[in-house]
C-alpha cells in the first residue's frame, strides 16, 4: 500500500468527518442553511448559501478561517472546536476523492480509499467472486477476460493491486465484511478446474475469521431483490453517514442519498433472510470445490 493512497484516504475521510460534524453542529444550533448564512453575512463577507451548500455536500473545500466562523456561529464547545479544527488542518484538498475519479484506473478506485476507512461493508455479487476474497489466479483469470488487449505487465500490475486491497482484512481490527454470493458464481467456471477449487477453498477458509459472514443465495430463491444487480454499502467512521455503490459497465456509481441508501440497505436485508444461513453457505461452497476437482 503506497503511502499516497494512505495520505489520499485518511485525508478523504478526515474531510468527510469534519463536513458532517459541521452540518449537524448546525442542525443542532437549530438554524437552516439560509439563517446560518444570513448571520454569517452580517459579520464576515464572502458567504453565501451556495458556498456553505457546497461545504456541507463535500463540493468545496473549506478554509480553517471559515470553520473558525462556522463554529462561533454555532456555539460549539471547547473540545469540539479543536477536534474540528485539527481535522480542518489535515483535511487537505488533495483528499478529495471526486476529483481523481476519473483519472484513476478502475484498480486504484477511490473506492480504495473508502474501503481502508470502512468500519463495516456488505457486497452482494451476481457474476464474480468479490475482489476482496479473490485468489490471485482467479483474479488474473478475471482481469484477462475483460480485458483481453491487456498486455502481461499491466495484467500484474492489476492483480497486484487487487491483491494489496485485500490487506484491509487482516488489519488488527478489520471491517466487519458480510457478502452474498449468487449460487451462479460457485458454478460458473473462471479460468481452470484448478483455479475455481482454490478460489472457493479460500472461501471456505476465509469463512474462519470472526470479521466475515458469506451467504450463498441459492437458484431456488427464484425472483428476488437480487435481479435489481450488484451493489455494496459502505460504513464509514461517525459521523459520515453509509454510502452505496456499484460498478457497470458506464463505470462507478455512488448512491449517497438518505432514500438511495435505504433502498440498498433494505434490498441486502431481505438477501439476507432469503440466501441460505452461513454455516448452509459453507457447506455448499466446500461441495462445489469439489465438483471441480
Amino acid at each position: 500500500m503506497s503511502h499516497h493512497n494512505d495520505d489520499l484516504v485518511s485525508a478523504t475521510v478526515r474531510r468527510w468527518q469534519l463536513t458532517e460534524s459541521l452540518k449537524q453542529l448546525r442542525e443542532q444550533a437549530g438554524l437552516t442553511i439560509e439563517q446560518a448564512v444570513t448571520e454569517l453575512s452580517q459579520k464576515h463577507a464572502r458567504w453565501s448559501r451556495p458556498k456553505l451548500s457546497r461545504i456541507e455536500n463535500r463540493h468545496q473545500g473549506v478554509k480553517p478561517r471559515d470553520v473558525e466562523q462556522l463554529l462561533d456561529l454555532y456555539e460549539a464547545d471547547e473540545k469540539t472546536r479543536k477536534q474540528l479544527l485539527d481535522l480542518t488542518q489535515t483535511a487537505n484538498e488533495r483528499g478529495w476523492w471526486l476529483t481523481y475519479r476519473r483519472d484513476l484506473p478502475q484498480d486504484f478506485h477511490p473506492l480504495f480509499s473508502l474501503e481502508i476507512a470502512a468500519t463495516e461493508m456488505r457486497e452482494f455479487e451476481t457474476l464474480l467472486i468479490p475482489g476482496l476474497l479473490q485468489t490471485g489466479d482467479y483474479a488474473r483469470a478475471v482481469i484477462t477476460s475483460l480485458e483481453p488487449d491487456l498486455n502481461s505487465d499491466e495484467i500484474d500490475r492489476r492483480v497486484a493491486a487487487r491483491l494489496a486491497r485485500q490487506q484491509i482484512l487482516s488489519k488488527t481490527t478489520p471491517p466487519e465484511f458480510h457478502v452474498i454470493l449468487e449460487e451462479a458464481i460457485l458454478e460458473r467456471p473462471v479460468g481452470s478446474t484448478k483455479i475455481m477449487r482454490g478460489q472457493l477453498r479460500r472461501l471456505v477458509e476465509a469463512q474462519e475469521s470472526p470479521s466475515l459472514t458469506v451467504q450463498v443465495l441459492p437458484k431456488a430463491a427464484g425472483a428476488s431483490p437480487g435481479l435489481g444487480g450488484p451493489f455494496t454499502i459502505l460504513s464509514l467512521p461517525e459521523p459520515i453517514p453509509d454510502i452505496g455503490y456499484t460498478e457497470g459497465i458506464g463505470g462507478s456509481i455512488y448512491v449517497e442519498s438518505v432514500e438511495g441508501v435505504r433502498r440498498c440497505t433494505l434490498r441486502f436485508g431481505s438477501l439476507i433472510h432469503r440466501a441460505l444461513s452461513p454455516s448452509e453457505s459453507v457447506d455448499l461452497l466446500a461441495s462445489a470445490a469439489e465438483r471441480f476437482a
